[in-house]
């Protein structure tokens, strides 16, 4: 970011108020409390005020002006130039209690020698903005807290005007992201909103918080070459990912290959008890279609069993799908003894167990039609099995994207309201990434 203009007015300090230049009468008139609280310096002046009470809800209207004959810089380059003529602008400040409060100006616009007619910046607004630069500098702080829709009931005014605030800031700021450190990447894809519409999420796996570094609508290999020309422009470069972290999806793997050829892959144990999740899922809905199933099945076979989060009605329908010897059951029994692979404590010792589970449990479902989606999630855990195992030798894991899952879904939340992802990936930027710090501190 560009220094801290950005986001505030530079306010004069109450004790400077008696040096040349800050109006000072020993006692403040109304006046000087609106230049104070408006950060003006000279040229600028406070010509007018008006409490506009006819208005609903009120407004407290402020004139503020310069004199004539007063040369004003160019905004692209910075020369002292005549003013050429004067267009009226207007701004919506912080309240002034409970009254809305505008900003009205003639603000100049001077003919430059070498860029022609410009209109000048003001001290208390960026450019193209509607909003003084305090009234943006507090929605940015509300929108870290809460829904954008929130942020807007508070601020009384649309949340369509405050998504392009957002937008400025964290697209702003983004670009200022440098990622010459990059050497370990972890990606994930998350549903932006029903109706398969996903986005994939690109994290620094080196930093423990704050680690999203790109997010682009989509999965699949198309993202990761959006990332790829991201990371380019942003001082980093593929050849120096040494491992890139993700789940077993073929898409991913190979863009991976193609993007980053000196990366490792691992596959993360997130992932894997994932892939059979959705196996035994798969399983539950195809039994369900030939027997009476408990309405409770379908969370008793999704939790851990170990976890203590079963209710006792979903243990009662668990400990019926194993009295009766259901296809479900037997794919449940798998899903759990995962944990087996887990307790190797070596490398060796997990290529072993894995070997073993897999045999194991094929023998389990060869010849069980029903049971297929199972046989087939054990096809994959042998397929990636090598890339499986080096999570023992990997000080990264693709779990802590599980635990971002909480921030994404507040993501989701604070963008709700919205049909397209470019909401979502920006709340994504606002609450989970780097770039958060740096509209902080500005």
């Amino acid at each position: 970011m560009e220094g801290s203009s950005t986001f505030a007015v530079e306010f004069p300090k109450l004790g400077d108020l008696k040096k040349p230049g800050i109006l000072w009468s020993g006692r403040m008139d109304q006046d000087e409390i609106m230049l104070l609280g408006l950060g003006l310096q000279a040229p600028w002046k406070l010509l007018g005020q008006q409490l506009d009470l006819d208005r609903s809800p009120h407004e407290l209207q402020l004139e503020v002006g310069t004199d004539r004959g007063t040369r004003f810089e160019c905004p692209q380059c910075d020369k002292v130039c005549a003013a050429h003529d004067y267009q009226t602008r207007r701004w919506r400040h912080l309240n002034f209690f409970q009254h809305h409060c505008y900003i009205t100006a003639s603000v100049p616009r001077v003919n430059c020698p070498d860029h022609g007619v410009r209109l000048v910046k003001v001290p208390w607004a960026r450019s193209g903005s509607g909003f003084t630069l305090l009234f943006e500098q507090v929605v940015m702080s509300l929108v870290r807290e809460m829904p954008v829709k929130a942020a807007a009931r508070i601020t009384e005014t649309t949340d369509k005007r405050l998504w392009r605030v957002i937008d400025y800031y964290v697209t702003r700021a983004l670009a200022s992201l440098g990622l010459t450190h990059l050497k370990a990447l972890g990606l994930d894809e998350t549903a932006a909103k029903r109706g398969q519409r996903y986005v994939t999420v690109f994290v620094d796996m080196q930093r423990r918080d704050l680690p999203v570094v790109f997010a682009t609508p989509g999965k699949g290999k198309e993202t990761l070459k959006a990332f790829e020309e991201f990371l380019k422009c942003h001082q980093g470069d593929p050849a120096r990912i040494r491992e890139v972290v993700c789940d077993m999806s073929s898409a991913f793997l190979s863009g991976v290959a193609e993007t980053f050829p000196k990366a490792q892959v691992t596959v993360d144990w997130f992932h894997i008890v994932q892939t059979f999740t959705g196996a035994v899922d798969a399983v539950r809905k195809a039994e369900r279609q030939e027997i009476e199933l408990s309405k409770h099945t379908r969370w008793a076979v999704l939790k851990r069993a170990d976890a203590g989060k079963l209710t006792v009605d979903q243990k009662q329908a668990l400990a019926e799908l194993i009295n009766r010897d259901t296809k479900t059951a037997t794919a449940w029994l798998i899903k759990e003894k995962l944990a087996w692979i887990r307790q190797a404590v070596t490398p060796q010792a997990a290529r072993w167990h894995l070997t073993h589970f897999v045999k194991f449990a094929r023998s389990w479902v060869a010849t069980e039609p029903l049971l297929v989606p199972m046989a087939q999630a054990l096809n994959t855990l042998a397929a990636h099995a090598e890339q499986v195992i080096r999570r023992w030798t990997s000080t990264y894991t693709n779990a802590r994207l599980e635990g971002f899952n909480s921030l994404f879904q507040a993501a989701r939340a604070r963008a709700r309201g919205y049909r397209n992802e470019q909401t979502f990936i920006t709340m994504i930027y606002l609450i989970a990434s780097p770039i958060s710090q740096i509209l902080k501190s500005t």
